[in-house]
């Protein structure tokens, strides 16, 4: 995950560059859209690394509290981009760019350790 966020942020400073050229606010967006995909990561991390400790537990119970969970911290990310948008619309397009770029740094790395595993 290191080198994901690593390269998100390499590629949100340089989205961030260009955005600011074309509005102060879409860089400020980028920007708060990478840290925003960052943060969800870790709680992400860290309530996984929690489920794993909390002993006997059935699978279902697991992806209750899981799904529960990520349905939170993704209805806070909506209102966050939603408010933005109110604000000003290059800032919530800028939020949601932020949050594309960290997705798509995120899938890279993923294929990339998939297809370095090779076929069994």
């Amino acid at each position: 995950m290191r080198r994901t966020i690593w390269a998100a942020l390499i590629m949100g400073t340089i989205g961030f560059i260009v955005a600011i050229e074309v509005n102060p606010f879409a860089g400020l967006g980028e920007a708060i859209g990478i840290a925003m995909a960052i943060l969800n990561l870790r709680f992400l991390d860290k309530r996984v690394a929690q489920l794993e400790m909390g002993g006997e537990k059935t699978t279902k119970l697991l992806r209750r509290q899981l799904g529960s969970n990520t349905l939170v911290r993704l209805v806070a990310a909506t209102v966050i981009v939603f408010a933005g948008l109110f604000i000003s619309t290059p800032l919530g397009i800028g939020i949601v760019a932020g949050l594309v770029i960290y997705q798509i740094v995120f899938v890279a790395n993923l294929l990339k350790v998939v297809m370095s595993q090779g076929r069994p």
